[in-house]
């Protein structure tokens, strides 16, 4: 299996996320919790799975849930840039491919 590391960022928005669907129904945050574990364990499998747009990134979308884990796929080991909304803030994650290059 590919290693994979979580930017701290990206950790971040994931349990603000959680924490504001378990605000709305009890076990809702847990249930995106569960969809992006999944997500994160595809994407491990098959890293080249997904396009590789033009900023070297690739986008998993989530499946129930409008988010997208932003990656980049690079020396056999991924990094996780975002755990975006899809509706919110485009390419905020940006500055962060700074840090893995």
């Amino acid at each position: 299996m590919i290693d994979v590391t979580i930017l701290d960022e990206s950790e971040e928005e994931l349990w603000e996320a959680v924490a504001y669907y378990e605000n709305k129904a009890q076990g809702l945050g847990l249930n995106l919790n569960v969809e992006i574990q999944r997500s994160i364990q595809v994407i491990a499998e098959y890293p080249e799975r997904w396009y590789l747009r033009v900023d070297g990134t690739r986008r998993c979308l989530v499946h129930r849930f409008p988010y997208l884990i932003v990656y980049i796929y690079q020396n056999n080991h991924i990094w996780i840039l975002a755990i975006a909304h899809c509706k919110r803030r485009s390419a905020y994650w940006s500055k962060r491919t700074r840090r893995i290059e």
